[in-house]
């Protein structure tokens, strides 16, 4: 068996985006040793291309720019050529994110979350009036559906006016005259919905069972048939 041109995985140069393949690889490579920058550049358009039509991209201006991108990326950013957007720099590829910002403040009640405290806080800013009484009334009800959602069960709406006041320094408080919704609303709005998955799964559960029930029956009037022939042919 004659095994000296065969080439193995192990033995070829790495993929360095595996989505695009060996052969645009070795076109990239290629295109790196056209001497000519003009013809250089017009065969990369002609990768980019290939390279968009192997992988069914759409035609925009984020998408060609991908494209180019990727193609600088595979020649370990050594192609130089005209290219309608500007070059990748090997820095810019390799550079880490700066890192984000996390609060490690305390939370008070952390059922609440730290958004509802910056609302409480933008709501204590508001002048006195009905439009504040309204937001007040919001804020309150939402408290009572995240505890809710912390823990099923009753909860009084003297509990939430207290954890108003905690998370408000005092300053916001739910008026005398304002009812908030009752847990059983509540929790009647937040029931938890079947999952798709599951849905779906009872529905071909469903479609199997009329299909079982449909060849059941057909089987039963076949075997009548039948049986009706032979009674007729005796």
């Amino acid at each position: 068996m004659i095994t000296e041109n065969l080439e193995y995985n192990t033995t070829r140069e790495k993929l360095v985006i595996r989505e695009y393949g060996r052969n645009i690889q070795k076109l990239i490579s290629f295109a790196k040793t056209i001497e000519d920058r003009d013809e250089r550049t017009r065969f990369c358009h002609f990768i980019i291309q290939i390279m968009g039509q192997a992988h069914g991209h759409k035609e925009g201006g984020d998408v060609k720019r991908k494209l180019w991108d990727h193609m600088h990326i595979i020649a370990n950013f050594e192609l130089d050529v005209d290219a309608p957007y500007p070059l990748p720099s090997y820095e810019e590829f390799v550079a880490k994110p700066e890192p984000l910002p996390y609060s490690d403040s305390p939370l008070k009640y952390r059922q609440y979350g730290k958004n509802i405290t910056r609302i409480i806080e933008k709501a204590i800013e508001f002048e006195e009036g009905e439009q504040k009484q309204a937001l007040i009334k919001i804020i309150a009800n939402h408290l009572k559906k995240l505890y809710l959602n912390w823990n099923r069960e009753s909860v009084s709406d003297e509990l939430i006016d207290k954890h108003l006041q905690d998370l408000s320094d005092g300053k916001l408080s739910i008026p005398e005259d304002v009812t908030l919704n009752s847990t059983s609303e509540i929790l009647a709005r937040t029931k938890r919905k079947k999952p798709a998955k599951q849905q779906g799964d009872s529905r071909h559960r469903s479609q199997r069972s009329d299909n079982r029930s449909r060849n059941s029956n057909d089987s039963r009037q076949k075997k009548t048939y039948f049986r009706q022939n032979r009674n007729q042919q005796q």
